[in-house]
């Protein structure tokens, strides 16, 4: 009892030193809140402790805790980690790195107003989709296009737009799950259309489209399953004959496209991503696809093709809670317009798939010799990720870390408390680091986590 009556007042805690910097802020509730968990928890401590201390000395532990937890509070969540796994689309890491210059742009658009919604020539209200709408159909070659917030919107718009109350034909094998449990069949429920499976899980032929075909058919659909492949005794329609039987019955194609692939990608051993463009020029009356994925953007869902079926997906009620602000729209131009002008070295995404298996392998062996004997140069393979391009590897090399006194978990979990978080890998026992997905000017902040950890 007489340790906890050296408890000081709340407001001698107030007033004290070490929390003149919060002042403003002491009167808010979560700072309140902060307060009162540091007292229980010195009231706890005190009723156990046997060597009270003095109420001055209490107060200015109690005032300390407090400043340290509010500083922490007021720190931002979303922050800067190293992405050391080596995969380029990391969907937890927040997929593409955005190009500098794009921020660049973004800053000069957001400090001050813009042309948002306004035609600088007519001197009126003008519409936000203009600024992408216009490069998009010189860049796939289309007759419109406008932006959601992610390909999930785009696909729910589309199907609600041009499928409710009616049915839309979908095969079997495509009817996916991605990330998070968004699944096909659900979102197709939400979007007010019914579902009509035709074929089986592992082959459809263009016939079992033809036959489901009713006066109640309002799309034909076609999903590419960007994050499995399903090899060995399969069948899919082309696309060329679900464009023909499209145009023969008068029903629209809709292509769900993922990934988001608008440049060809072969070089890299990625052949099975569909490219927008291939679907444009085959007819397929409207295309989705992600801007954060392969194209390297910021999150958007891209909804492309027809004019005539565009426009009435624009007018949907839905567009509106759908579509992009300001600072996405900046941004996607800017990397839209690297395609264009064909400086796609711009692109971070671009420029990581690329790199030369020879110049990572310099960099790891540069880095390997500067942290010593825990460190060993490796020949790696990189992954693609976010959902684009399974079971495609792509050559890579990095740094094995081996500590002694540390087990493979717990090196990996000093890395990712580390300033910043590095985010790394673990085979067989070590700790990876591929440098595919290092940025060179991040090789600093990573050997000084490092050399920290090794003490």
């Amino acid at each position: 009892m007489e340790a906890l009556r050296q408890i000081p007042p709340v407001n001698d805690v107030l007033r004290s030193a070490e929390l003149a910097e919060f002042r403003a802020i002491l009167a808010q509730p979560f700072a309140a809140e902060i307060l009162a968990s540091v007292l229980a928890e010195t009231r706890r401590e005190l009723s156990e402790s046997k060597a009270p201390a003095s109420r001055l000395e209490l107060t200015a532990t109690i005032a300390a805790e407090v400043a340290h937890r509010l500083r922490e509070s007021l720190e931002p969540s979303l922050r800067r980690v190293i992405n050391a796994s080596g995969v380029v689309l990391h969907t937890n890491l927040g997929r593409a790195p955005l190009p500098e210059g794009a921020i660049e742009q973004l800053r000069q658009v957001s400090v001050g107003y813009s042309n948002l919604e306004f035609d600088v020539e007519k001197g009126k209200r003008g519409r936000r989709d203009v600024h992408i709408g216009r490069i998009l159909r010189q860049l796939l070659g289309c007759e419109a296009a406008i932006v959601v917030n992610n390909n999930a919107a785009a696909v729910l718009l589309v199907l609600n737009t041009l499928g409710e109350g009616g049915e839309v034909i979908g095969s079997r094998g495509e009817q996916i799950e991605i990330g998070d449990s968004f699944r096909i069949p659900e979102i197709m429920a939400r979007s007010g259309a019914r579902l009509r499976e035709v074929g089986t899980t592992n082959r459809t032929r263009i016939k079992d489209y033809e036959k489901a075909i009713n006066d109640g058919t309002r799309l034909l659909l076609r999903v590419h399953p960007s994050n499995f492949r399903m090899v060995g005794f399969t069948e899919r329609p082309s696309l060329e004959e679900l464009v023909e039987l499209g145009k023969r019955r008068n029903i629209p194609i809709f292509e769900d496209l993922g990934s988001g692939c608008i440049a060809d990608l072969q070089a890299l051993g990625i052949a099975d991503e569909p490219v927008a463009t291939d679907s444009i020029r085959a007819g397929v009356d409207v295309i989705s696809f992600s801007g954060d994925k392969l194209l390297g953007g910021p999150q958007a869902g891209i909804i492309a093709g027809k004019k005539l079926y565009v426009e009435k997906i624009r007018q949907n009620p839905l567009f509106r809670a759908l579509r992009v602000d300001k600072l996405a729209i900046s941004v996607l131009e800017f990397v839209l317009r690297a395609y264009l002008s064909g400086k796609m070295e711009q692109i971070p995404v671009w420029r990581m798939l690329h790199a030369n298996a020879g110049e990572l392998k310099a960099r790891a062996e540069s880095f390997a010799r500067r942290v010593g004997q825990n460190a060993k140069l490796i020949e790696l393979k990189s992954l693609v990720g976010g959902g684009s391009a399974p079971e495609t590897y792509v050559p890579s090399w990095g740094v094995a870390l081996i500590f002694p006194g540390f087990s493979d978990v717990e090196l990996e979990r000093c890395l990712r408390g580390s300033h910043p978080p590095v985010i790394v890998r673990l085979e067989e026992g070590r700790v990876i680091l591929d440098f595919r997905t290092i940025f060179p000017n991040e090789e600093e902040d990573l050997f000084t986590n490092i050399r920290e950890i090794a003490g």
